[in-house]
């Protein structure tokens, strides 16, 4: 048992367990741990480990039965998935992360974990990253669009469908992919300003794609006279909660990006309670979009900054 207050040190012979890259034979271990423990962030959803691993040099391995994944880009572990750590136990960790060349810290702490174990800013700096909050909405409630605040958007669906009556929802299937690919693909290409970070989603959307049913992935699509003005990606991120993982429409059709999340949330429906729809990193325009949509909640994770001990 560790006492808290303790002077911690790495033990000098043990054997830190090796990293590994995410191989699609890795998601049904790992899904154990998810399917067990329920993590309420889409950090932790095995398809976006795979497809964003390049981007985030993600990799992973299994530490004292829970599920430890470092992201190299970031420079942090993942708060390990699996039962609590006691804070003297995430010290162990770090100073053995510390010890293989890696940076000692954690992210996606949660509120609870903080109740829980007050006792843990003895070891580390607390950092709250309301960037990173992800979005949690009320499936019925995107599905009814009922109230002020989701007026405007019913509005929106109801003209799109007066002006294209034609419009038709389909599964994301054979080649449906590659029609949803190319649309990304435009819409990457048209942008006046070009991002890093849009260039690495458009690699995580190949890398999706090119693995959609071994992901355990699912979508949906909008066409209007076979053209492809809208599409969807999500899967299961708990039995609750479904990860809405992309989703991109052309600004041309006005109202194809609200249908897309009505029809989403209608073919959900029956699946879970909840959509995550992940987090605005800050960009004003992302989160004005986000918030409009009237969530029922943010999740804000925390990081960890390690402290050294005396």
């Amino acid at each position: 048992m560790y006492t808290s207050g303790a002077i911690l040190q790495a033990p000098k012979k043990t054997r830190f367990p090796k990293f590994n890259r995410f191989a699609l034979e890795d998601r049904e271990l790992i899904q154990t741990y998810i399917d067990r423990f329920e993590p309420v962030s889409c950090e932790y959803n095995f398809s976006n480990l795979y497809a964003w691993q390049d981007a985030y040099n993600l990799f992973w391995t299994l530490y004292q039965e829970r599920l430890l994944i470092y992201d190299g880009i970031s420079q942090c572990a993942f708060m390990p998935l699996g039962k609590d750590f006691y804070p003297e136990e995430l010290v162990i960790i770090s100073l053995n992360l510390k010890n293989i060349g890696l940076t000692p810290n954690f992210s996606l702490l949660t509120s609870d974990y903080l109740k829980k174990f007050p006792d843990i800013e003895k070891y580390y700096i607390v950092k709250e990253e309301p960037d990173y909050a992800e979005y949690i909405y009320d499936v019925d409630s995107l599905c009814d669009l009922t109230g002020i605040k989701l007026h405007k958007k019913k509005n929106l669906i109801s003209q799109f469908k007066r002006t294209y009556p034609d419009f038709e929802v389909h599964r994301l299937t054979g080649p449906y992919k590659d029609k949803a690919l190319e649309l990304a693909k435009d819409l990457l290409t048209i942008r006046k300003r070009r991002s890093k970070t849009l260039d690495q989603e458009f690699c995580a959307i190949e890398t999706s794609f090119e693995n959609f049913d071994s992901l355990g992935l699912e979508g949906l699509v909008i066409t209007i006279a076979g053209k492809m003005v809208a599409f969807s990606v999500f899967s299961q991120l708990c039995h609750a909660t479904y990860d809405i993982q992309f989703e991109k429409s052309d600004a041309d059709f006005k109202g194809a990006a609200q249908v897309i999340n009505h029809e989403t949330a209608l073919y959900l429906k029956n699946k879970c309670h909840y959509l995550n729809r992940e987090q605005d990193l800050g960009i004003k325009g992302l989160r004005q979009a986000k918030l409009s949509y009237d969530p029922v909640k943010l999740i804000t994770p925390y990081s960890l900054v390690f402290t050294p001990l005396n």
